[in-house]
């Protein structure tokens, strides 16, 4: 893993744009998953992790009754990826971590927070490609049969049915992350540019299994506390915000909740 904390708005955004040249293409389409958090110092627990207690013996037991409510809305016809995402989306505790395409995203969700605004913040940054090429075989298999190097929730589907089977596998052959896309559910799924990262057991934080997994290139880019609203104005004036992001009543209330903070709330306390 590298470290890199940002110096200034420039350094920023070079930090995450590094290594986003694909030589092969000749074009700059970065390989990175990108996850913002306001907090430097949080793990990547999942939702479900954050359940504390036994969380792992309850995961079953919420997925089964999810499906069981949620059948009068969304029918039966779906497979199980489909349905943690859905899931996800809608606040259920799951075994994902949400992830965007954009750095700008991360950057929104590591700055919108302002009640951490005194707290360094972070983006992770993870080559999804380089993490899918040590994938086990039936997996990556399936990957290398589309000629692609992120998965979808029917791609999920061919190489394995349920989180059984993902257990299962990774008991098999060791731990691995899996990232996927799931459906255009709403405008904020596509507008977040969004997609999801699964581990091979309930119980497994990414980072430490990024740590302990060689040859797969990931950052972590500290954003200080004293960058942060800098970064969260330009944010706004880039147009990247809850009311793009969160399309609605909800995400405009949120944006204006914030925009209009009173003059000096954001100012160093005495």
């Amino acid at each position: 893993m590298t470290t890199e904390t940002a110096t200034s708005w420039s350094h920023l955004y070079e930090l995450l744009f590094q290594d986003s040249k694909n030589d092969r293409l000749g074009r700059f389409k970065s390989r990175y998953a990108f996850r913002g958090v306001s907090t430097a110092r949080y793990k990547m627990e999942t939702s479900l992790m954050r359940q504390g207690g036994e969380f792992a013996k309850t995961e079953n037991h919420i997925l089964r009754q999810f499906k069981k409510y949620a059948y009068q809305h969304l029918g039966d016809h779906h497979n199980e990826w489909y349905w943690l995402s859905v899931g996800q989306h809608y606040g259920l505790p799951t075994r994902l971590l949400d992830w965007s395409y954009s750095p700008d995203v991360a950057l929104h969700f590591a700055t919108s927070n302002t009640d951490k605004m005194k707290e360094d913040g972070a983006v992770w940054m993870v080559n999804y490609k380089e993490l899918h090429q040590k994938a086990p075989p039936k997996i990556r298999g399936v990957m290398e049969a589309e000629k692609t190097w992120i998965l979808t929730t029917d791609l999920m589907s061919e190489g394995l049915n349920n989180l059984a089977e993902l257990d299962e596998l990774g008991h098999k052959t060791g731990d691995f992350v899996l990232f996927f896309e799931p459906p255009a559910l709403d405008a904020r799924i596509y507008n977040q540019f969004a997609y999801f990262s699964i581990s091979s057991r309930p119980d497994l934080l990414i980072d430490d299994h990024l740590a302990t997994s060689s040859g797969t290139p990931w950052r972590k880019i500290i954003i200080p506390a004293d960058l942060k609203w800098e970064v969260r104005d330009k944010l706004d004036q880039r147009n990247i915000s809850e009311r793009v992001l969160f399309p609605g009543l909800g995400g405009l209330s949120e944006w204006l909740k914030r925009y209009y903070l009173p003059t000096g709330s954001a100012a160093p306390k005495p």
